[in-house]
């Protein structure tokens, strides 16, 4: 199943893709996609619908096909070309940190470029999305806790994020540095999370071009080790990484993003994302 959520930004509704390409509004059926509406048993619920029943909606804005997560956990260099063309050694276990979940916003909503900017960057990624929770789960478990997977793009500011002090977290947590969707796409629908393409481009540009199957740490292995440090709760979002091409790593000169750019991206069975940047806003 393809998964949306649909209409103003606060106000959205859930809704669902038919096989046809219509979208049809769930929210007389489910208020959102939370809770027990991702473990196995809610999906399932929802697969049994005969989409012809429910009403045929008009989309004008997709927003985040998540409410706001309780945790929004990324893994940083997680592609060992990325970590190569930013300077860095592989790492040997997982390096995570934390994305604030009020930068979630829609897969084609604008982009602040913070105030003071000077190094803004793209980062496409697989997103994960937990369905059933997870404590200290195994590897060869760990996929039956989640409930899809989308498309994310990690926005980051590098000076922010490496030259400021203290964590990466404050160098990725702006409003708007979280677009997330356009759907979540539920884990039966993807063949193999570690086979899939990654692409984008700012302005025409194609920048970034991947897949998964270079990462250095597989979604399994992320789900299973993130849990042994923290209970994952239905409707926590983990992005996995980034393959090569992001702005700092470009040479000779590093490329960064400015307002009224637009950044296109999207991840083979996931969909696609269009954004502008724009200055930010109070």
């Amino acid at each position: 199943m393809k998964l949306l959520r649909y209409g103003p930004a606060g106000a959205e509704k859930p809704a669902i893709v038919a096989q046809d390409g219509t979208v049809r509004d769930l929210s007389g059926v489910i208020a959102d996609f939370t809770g027990e509406v991702l473990s196995d048993a809610g999906l399932a619920r929802l697969a049994a619908i005969e989409l012809a029943t429910l009403p045929q909606v008009s989309v004008d804005r997709i927003g985040a096909c998540v409410p706001r997560p309780g945790k929004f956990i990324c893994v940083g260099l997680n592609y060992a070309d990325h970590a190569k063309e930013t300077g860095k050694t592989p790492p040997e276990e997982p390096i995570l940190f934390m994305k604030a979940t009020s930068a979630v916003v829609g897969p084609n909503d604008d982009v602040e470029i913070p105030r003071g900017s000077k190094k803004a960057d793209w980062e496409v990624e697989l997103g994960v999305v937990i369905g059933t929770r997870a404590k200290y789960v195994s590897e060869a478990d760990a996929l039956n806790h989640v409930a899809g997977y989308c498309v994310v793009n990690d926005v980051s500011e590098r000076a922010f994020q490496s030259e400021r002090g203290g964590q990466w977290t404050k160098g990725k947590s702006h409003d708007t540095f979280g677009p997330t969707g356009p759907w979540l796409v539920t884990r039966d629908e993807v063949a193999d999370p570690q086979n899939l393409a990654l692409w984008l481009d700012v302005d025409g540009v194609r920048r970034q071009t991947g897949n998964t199957n270079t990462m250095i740490f597989g979604v399994a292995h992320l789900v299973s080790y993130i849990s042994q440090f923290m209970t994952l709760e239905p409707g926590d979002v983990i992005a996995t990484g980034t393959p090569p091409g992001v702005g700092m790593g470009i040479k000779p000169e590093p490329v960064f993003l400015k307002p009224g750019q637009v950044m296109t991206l999207g991840i083979e069975g996931l969909g696609e994302q269009r954004q502008q940047t724009v200055e930010a806003r109070d």
